[in-house]
């Protein structure tokens, strides 16, 4: 004999709406002293380094990754080349690959997404500075009337993955396939090395009636660019994300125009 269905305790005809306590909200995450960098110390590093030498250039295909080195010191300039494109950022201690970036953290020590002068932080149990956000030709985007801002450390990367959950098809063309397999080509490592990344150039933010993660067309132009100071030996790996400027949701057909390659530069003091 089947037993008896009993109705949740809400369903109940004396249940009553339950009020809720108001509070003031509390950051979670004091800054550590570590995260808060002196603005000049780090401005004379980027002179430093941009009035050195040019020790590597290289320019990211649409809808594909390439990986360089750069030592410490080194500053690293990503510029949109051509057109409006977002890319994805992976991180790896050169010496040891173990030791790679740990987004959630630093959305945790920083905020969701990156300023100038927040640091891009190492997974546990290392948890130091990977780089340093030293300049943005989009500082003044700011956060806008939909809350949505630039250079995210919420989501994650699109992948072949979810885009089957989402429309049921395989595909292999995504930033997680495309930073695959440059790592497995260019440096022997494998999927499992790569990790949650920094979406720069992305305009994105969550909706105020269902928090569901947005994005936006990417306010970035050509010849728009980002720097970061490198704080520890480093392997990196970019993504020019084959949904070009994420003006098109992941499971629509993105048109080949809308996409673009990045530039990279890396300058080294003398």
């Amino acid at each position: 004999m089947a037993s008896p269905t009993v109705p949740a305790p809400w369903c109940g005809r004396d249940f009553k709406p339950r009020s809720f306590d108001k509070h003031t909200p509390v950051v979670c995450y004091d800054k550590p002293r570590a995260s808060v960098v002196s603005h000049k110390e780090y401005d004379d590093k980027r002179f430093l380094a941009i009035t050195g030498e040019t020790v590597q250039t290289l320019v990211v295909p649409k809808r594909e990754a390439r990986t360089w080195t750069m030592q410490e010191g080194d500053l690293c300039r990503i510029t949109v080349h051509e057109g409006s494109q977002v890319g994805d950022l992976n991180f790896w201690n050169l010496e040891n690959t173990q030791e790679r970036f740990y987004s959630g953290k630093t959305r945790q020590l920083h905020s969701s997404h990156l300023k100038m002068y927040d640091r891009l932080w190492s997974c546990l149990p290392h948890l130091r500075p990977m780089a340093t956000f030293v300049f943005d030709s989009l500082a003044n985007y700011g956060i806008d009337e939909d809350g949505a801002s630039l250079h995210d450390v919420i989501g994650t990367r699109c992948d072949d993955y979810t885009y089957k959950l989402i429309t049921g098809q395989d595909r292999v063309g995504s930033c997680h396939s495309s930073l695959v397999k440059a790592v497995a080509e260019e440096r022997g490592l494998t999927e499992q090395d790569v990790h949650d990344v920094w979406n720069i150039f992305m305009c994105t933010g969550f909706t105020k009636d269902t928090q569901q993660y947005f994005c936006k067309p990417s306010p970035a132009r050509k010849g728009d660019f980002i720097e970061f100071v490198a704080d520890m030996n480093l392997l990196v790996a970019l993504s020019a994300c084959p949904q070009g400027d994420v003006s098109i949701p992941v499971g629509a057909e993105v048109p080949d125009e809308k996409c673009h390659p990045l530039k990279v530069e890396v300058f080294r003091k003398k």
